[in-house]
């Protein structure tokens, strides 16, 4: 079978119909008869694109097939695997693996990954562990077993199959199988650099074997030129390169950069960014080093990506157990002859290309490999130049096989040693089943066995001096040039219409710019003058523009300088911009400026009141009440803003009946509002108390007064009163969390009464309840700042309230500082996370004469 480049060489078509995605090239013409002859060149053309296709086609799949190669090793060792837990044939536990799959909704791939993980205590299975405990820490509820009944029956987990399709294990995975179907360190380096490593920016990979008089040998590399590879095959004792540094720390050593280290090693001309060399040992003992190549700097070494360096590592020793010295071939006579011409290729601005004839090769015409490209190469179809380098020139740009194309003109070149050049030459790719073309300045010359390819492409002045145009207009932009000798001066059509002048008006000169500036703005033009035309340095300025037809325009003008070879002022150019939507923009944010300003300060004011409206009435730091035989003690937490200030409110005073009033409430919202309210609900109550009402009658009162005498009002409030003849307590509440009873080291809720909150309703009934307080008693009042959780609920947080009630009841050190304490310790432990005031009120009962 004739090859595919060979085909492309000769021009001959391949095919007879057209390939998909070729260039359809007179599709019009090649109808039989006389005319037939003139439209042979299209029918080649036409072929040539349907060849370039088929090439590209076969390219890919060659790439999928030894990428997939991979992947069919981990499938066979996880038949292996259910084939021994489960004891049965491959046929059978191959079915068993798809249908595990389909149940867990994952790949066969990602499952199999799993399977071995299970099976196995590697590096790469705690790399899956890892991931699989990080993920999201999912139940494994759902986990289901497979073979259950079978004897040795594998138990599978589904669940924890989807959760491992960790890209990294199965990369490594990958990895693993290639290197035991390859068996050697060449194919273990190739199979680490395209499935684990190439997707973490890694561009070479080479594995070092070491012998005992401390030589190193290169075992398997990949990413490297042939050359290169052969250059390094051994490396002598005392060379301090980074894999003999990591033999002899014993760990990794990586380097941001090789150039700044200082170091030899493979690739130091090609691959110059980042070095990690990996020591790769087996039961203890060092048998070589893993390095990988960077060409940008070492990226950050996280522990995930160290582990999986290290488990690479251990790939690769396994490799260099059984690895043995193999005899490069005898370096090419013509190999310094390539150095030099390296060397010149790489000092050239323009991208080159060094080709040479295939060495297994004898074909005519001959097929061409790129042998080198120089740090200026830039693919025009955009392909990294790894997808360049050792690829048959066929195979990169098989549309360069045309009539009269690249491919015929290196042919001649090689032939017969006449160097070509041209000034226009049509280069063509097919990216992806997509043309893509570009002219170029071709030279081509012949060097021994070698062809220096050296083509500047088409800059495209004239359609990057359209898109210029474009954004000159998009961003009311006009440039100038003014020549100070002979008083030139050269404006584009954007700077006549940002002046409002006719294309054919005389521009204006750079120093008659005051004349059509605004007045107050010609101190501001003289200052840019003198910088510009006096100082000789680059300067700008803003300045309003009065054009001719009466408009004022707000501009920025930037100029700078130029000097002749005697340092003489020869020219200036600069640019004129339009900013008038921008300044009235500015003027518009300045004025939102000061609104929003004016409206903080005066926020911050009204915060300001409140707060100093809330100390005045209710201090944060009041000292213990004796009332009767109740030891009465307060804390207050203010929000932890300023702007929060709230409406909470405590009370706690002796009646003209004899009897304790004992009050806590809570006004809802913030700020000033809220504080007024507080303030005329807590005099309201005091007055009201003085009737000798009950609690229950206390709050219907105080419910009309929020609704009637109040703007919007809304509280809850919780009104105690307390019999110190009888200890009778009788209390109420309006919609607020019920007090919390202590006796006798168990803390309890108080049933919560009937009651709507205030300022709701007109007219409203509150329920009563009342029980006796007992010496050694703890009454805890509260509003909701000290239990209210956004995730839980009232419940809850109740429940939460009580506990940590009795654990204060039961600390030593809390009851050392008696009633304060223990609410210093219910400050302190809340689980409330809302950030609002909190009012708490500690009742004790105390022993006759205490």
């Amino acid at each position: 079978m004739q090859h595919p480049d060979e085909q492309l060489a000769k021009g001959r078509p391949s095919a007879a119909g057209p390939a998909a995605g070729a260039p359809r090239v007179g599709a019009q013409r090649g109808a039989a008869g006389p005319e037939a002859p003139a439209a042979e060149p299209d029918r080649t053309a036409t072929a040539v694109g349907r060849l370039a296709s088929t090439v590209e086609r076969l390219r890919r799949e060659l790439d999928q097939a030894q990428a997939d190669s991979a992947g069919r090793g981990v499938l066979e060792m996880a038949v292996g695997v259910l084939v021994e837990r489960l004891r049965c044939g491959p046929t059978e536990a191959a079915r068993q693996l798809e249908g595990l799959a389909e149940q867990a909704g994952v790949t066969t791939l990602a499952l199999a990954a799993d399977l071995l993980n299970q099976a196995s205590a590697d590096h790469i299975s705690a790399l899956a562990r890892e991931f699989v405990a990080g993920a999201a820490g999912c139940s494994d509820e759902a986990a289901r077993t497979s073979g259950a009944g079978r004897p040795g029956g594998a138990r599978v987990r589904p669940g924890a199959a989807a959760r491992s399709a960790d890209p990294v294990a199965l990369r490594l995975r990958s990895t693993e199988a290639d290197t035991i179907a390859g068996g050697d360190a060449a194919t273990a380096a190739r199979s680490m650099l395209e499935h684990a490593l190439r997707p973490l920016g890694v561009a070479a990979v080479a594995i070092w074997a070491a012998h005992p008089d401390l030589s190193l040998s290169l075992a398997g590399s990949a990413g490297f030129q042939p050359e290169e590879a052969r250059r390094w095959r051994h490396v002598p004792p005392g060379v301090p390169t980074p894999a003999r540094r990591a033999l002899d720390d014993r760990t990794a050593v990586g380097y941001h950069v090789l150039a700044d280290a200082s170091l030899p090693s493979i690739g130091q001309h090609d691959v110059r960014g980042g070095r990690l060399a990996v020591p790769a040992g087996v039961g203890g003992r060092l048998i070589g080093v893993l390095e990988i190549c960077w060409r940008e700097a070492l990226p950050e070494q996280s522990q995930p990506l160290q582990r999986q360096f290290e488990a690479l590592a251990e790939v690769a020793a396994a490799t260099l157990e059984s690895w043995e010295p193999r005899e490069f071939p005898a370096a090419d006579p013509a190999d310094a002859r390539f150095d030099e011409l390296r060397q010149l290729a790489d000092g050239l601005f323009d991208p080159c290309l060094v080709l040479r004839v295939a060495p297994e090769d004898g074909e005519v015409p001959p097929r061409f490999v790129v042998r080198h490209v120089n740090p200026s190469f830039v693919d025009f179809a955009g392909r990294p130049t790894g997808a360049i380098v050792g690829a048959r020139l066929l195979e990169a740009y098989p549309l360069a096989a045309e009539p009269g194309g690249l491919a015929e003109k290196v042919e001649h070149v090689f032939a017969t040693g006449e160097p070509f050049r041209t000034a226009d030459m049509r280069l063509a790719a097919l990216v992806d089943g997509v043309p893509l073309t570009t002219r170029a300045q071709v030279s081509i010359s012949r060097h021994g066995p070698h062809l220096v390819v050296v083509w500047r492409l088409d800059d495209g002045t004239p359609r990057v001096a359209r898109l210029l145009q474009h954004a000159q207009r998009l961003g009311r932009i006009g440039g100038f040039e003014e020549n100070l000798r002979t008083r030139q001066i050269v404006w584009n059509d954007s700077l006549f219409e940002l002046h409002g002048l006719p294309p054919t008006a005389q521009p204006i000169s750079i120093d008659q710019l005051a004349e059509h500036a605004h007045p107050d703005d010609l101190h501001t033009i003289g200052r840019f003058l003198r910088t510009l035309l006096h100082h000789r340095r680059p300067a700008s300025t803003a300045f309003r523009l009065q054009r001719p037809d009466g408009v004022t325009r707000h501009i920025r003008v930037v100029a700078e300088p130029v000097r002749d070879p005697q340092s003489g002022l020869r020219l200036v150019r600069g640019a004129y911009q339009d900013i008038s939507a921008q300044h009235w923009t500015e003027v518009a944010l300045a004025a939102t400026r000061d609104q929003l300003a004016q409206s903080e300060q005066q926020a911050a004011e009204r915060s300001r009141l409140a707060l100093q409206l809330q100390h005045a009435i209710m201090p944060p730091a009041r000292g213990p009440l004796d009332l009767h035989d109740l030891h009465v003690a307060v804390r207050y937490r203010p929000a932890e803003k300023d702007h929060l200030v709230g409406g909470d409110w405590y009370d706690a005073l002796e009646l003209p009946t004899g009897d304790v009033l004992l009050c806590v409430g809570d006004v809802a919202g913030h700020g000033i509002e809220a504080a007024t309210g507080m303030v005329a609900l807590r005099n309201a109550l005091r007055g009201l108390a003085a009737t000798g009402a009950g609690p229950g009658q206390l709050l219907s009162w105080l419910n009309s007064v929020t609704h009637h005498l109040t703007d919007n009002v809304t509280a809850t409030a919780v009104c105690g009163l307390y019999e110190p003849a009888t200890r009778r307590l009788r209390w109420a509440r309006a919609g607020h969390p019920p007090p919390v009873l202590l006796r006798e080291g168990r803390a309890r809720t108080l049933p919560q009464v009937g009651g709507i909150l205030l300022g709701a309703l007109d007219q409203a009934d509150y329920e009563e309840d009342e029980f006796v307080l007992e010496t050694g008693d703890t009454l805890v009042m509260y509003t909701d700042g000290l239990i209210e959780r956004r995730d839980e609920s009232l419940q809850a947080s109740l429940t939460h309230l009580t506990a940590l009630a009795e654990r204060a009841h039961h600390d030593a050190a809390v009851r050392a500082h008696g009633l304060e304490g223990q609410l210093d310790h219910l400050l302190q432990y809340s689980s409330a996370d809302t950030d609002d005031d909190t009012c708490l009120v500690g009742v004790a009962v105390r022993r006759p004469g205490e």
